[in-house]
């Protein structure tokens, strides 16, 4: 830029040396073609002399010759002024082509192919400096631009404000205008594959549309993943678009196979036998008969509730004719990365994607797809925001009973909250999970192992997929923070039990609530008096 810049200013100064020369040449010429003055006379023969005919000639002759030579002489140095201009002028063009800036992009409208080339050039060197092809290392997890979902219908965003929800339709116009620009882009380029000629293929329409998510670099752009139904079960289509402050931009148009890709959920577990069977429920239905291609690790610490807990795992076994499982027993205290590493490197199969799971989450099918989609061995890591679940006795407390499990887990402001400060359920191959050097073992009891390990990816090269999703629910319950833990843990195990409990609102209602009955009190005093 700065090269660019010092030939810009350098160009009116040599228009300017050129013009100077130029005059410079006209009044030498003009000077050494004009008649000497009355005290310089000329030395011309004399009239009556018989050599003043040839005399005038020779001195007209040498005076014709000095001027034709004076123009020659001029003449070079003006053509070696020109080639020299021109020659500076191609090193600014050079450099412009190699730099397109904006404003000369805009500026030039001499040559709208040469502007339009520039343009696409710097469109393009935008998606090679945003986090596209390969992850960026970041300082802090605080760094990280997360992504947010979409559907046909329905945004799912982290950045929720006072007027916003967790799951809303797109109110803003700008906002429905680019996912449908979007998403009618992503069907027009599988309905116009390149290189296949005249081949038939299906044709897509928006139905096939499965989830999209996106994220935006407020310094380059827009960078959107969209999920399309492929052509046969368990096959997707994947296009990946690029916004770059302008025009949409294709980058990646590819089949993705998830028939065969196995899913390792591994749960570390202490006691709470029941729990384990609510889990178990959900891992029936979801895992075992929608899903089918799924593996399930328990870790489980000491020896209390363990037969219980192992019949349970039998049962369903038996029940759903389900032989994917693995118990591992560890007498020692409870330690969630302990748990989690020791299930990981249990694991002598292929190369498989790991979940790391709880016992008290809810997650459905199209999550588990999700885990699949958004995981890539040497490249992608998948960090999803769950909905946690509010108390239900306060959400539901005025009315008859509290609806089922299944009616409770919807996304709403009033049911639940982005957990976007939990880092624990994540989806990983496990050869990124062994080189990046698995969980710190000295962390013990509950929290901070996650964040460490999400930090390790953030470190890496590895691009770290970041976004809600509407399919991973944790389920309430009541969080007893015990005296054992560190102050760091103790504060933010106390930081989750106040987050889970109930919406500000909800929570405002309860803390007012003898202010509103008072109130109500009077107003229906009030009411008998007139």
């Amino acid at each position: 830029m700065m090269l660019r810049r010092g030939f810009i200013l350098l160009l009116p100064r040599l228009v300017g040396l050129l013009v100077v020369a130029c005059c410079s040449v006209s009044i030498v010429y003009m000077l050494a073609c004009t008649p000497k003055g009355d005290n310089q006379p000329l030395a011309l023969p004399r009239v009556h002399s018989p050599t003043a005919k040839e005399g005038y000639e020779a001195i007209l002759q040498e005076r014709e010759e000095q001027q034709h030579n004076y123009i020659i002489s001029l003449k070079k140095q003006i053509a070696q002024l020109k080639a020299e201009l021109q020659g500076r002028n191609e090193q600014l063009k050079n450099v412009q082509d190699q730099y397109p800036d904006p404003s000369d992009i805009r500026l030039d409208h001499s040559n709208p192919e040469k502007a339009q080339a520039n343009l696409l050039a710097f469109l393009r060197s935008q998606i090679d400096k945003a986090e596209v092809h390969s992850g960026v290392r970041l300082s802090t997890e605080y760094a990280a631009v997360p992504f947010e979902s979409f559907t046909l219908q329905k945004v799912y965003q982290l950045e929720t404000g006072l007027t916003r929800h967790p799951e809303e339709k797109p109110v803003r116009k700008d906002k429905r205008d680019e996912l449908i620009e979007v998403i009618e882009l992503a069907v027009g380029s599988l309905n116009n594959p390149e290189g296949n000629g005249n081949a038939k293929h299906r044709v897509y329409t928006t139905s096939d549309f499965v989830e999209g998510i996106y994220r935006t670099e407020k310094d380059k752009g827009t960078l959107y993943e969209l999920t399309f139904k492929g052509d046969m079960k368990h096959q997707f289509k994947r296009i990946v678009l690029f916004r770059p402050f302008g025009p949409v931009m294709k980058v990646k148009n590819e089949n993705v196979n998830m028939a065969d890709t196995l899913i390792n959920v591994i749960v570390p577990l202490a006691k709470r036998a029941s729990k384990f069977r609510q889990f178990m429920q959900n891992f029936r239905e979801m895992g075992i008969q929608q899903d089918g291609r799924i593996h399930l690790t328990v870790v489980y610490f000491g020896k209390e509730q363990m037969n219980e807990v192992k019949s349970i795992l039998e049962n369903t076994s038996k029940s759903a004719n389900f032989k994917n499982f693995t118990f591992i027993q560890l007498n020692e205290e409870f330690s969630r990365g302990k748990g989690l590493d020791v299930g990981a490197r249990f694991w002598k199969g292929n190369n498989v994607v790991l979940f790391f799971c709880d016992v008290d989450i809810y997650f459905t099918a199209e999550f588990l797809n999700s885990c699949r989609l958004n995981t890539q061995p040497g490249k992608k890591v998948f960090y999803p925001v769950l909905f946690s679940q509010y108390n239900p006795s306060i959400i539901y407390g005025h009315h008859d009973s509290i609806p089922s499990l299944e009616q409770q887990l919807i996304i709403k402001k009033e049911t639940g909250f982005w957990r976007d400060f939990g880092f624990g359920m994540t989806c990983q191959y496990r050869s990124d999970f062994i080189n990046i050097g698995g969980f710190d073992l000295d962390i013990k009891g509950w929290g901070g192992e996650d964040v460490h390990l999400y930090r390790k990816y953030l470190h890496s090269n590895l691009i770290v997929v970041r976004t809600p999703v509407r399919g991973l629910f944790h389920l309430w319950h009541e969080k007893q923070c015990l005296d054992e833990l560190t102050p760091e843990q103790y504060r933010m195990c106390m930081q989750s039990k106040a987050m889970n409990e109930a919406s500000h609102g909800q929570l405002g209602m309860l803390v007012f609530k003898q202010e509103i009955e008072t109130h109500l009190h009077r107003q229906k005093l009030s009411g008998r008096k007139t």
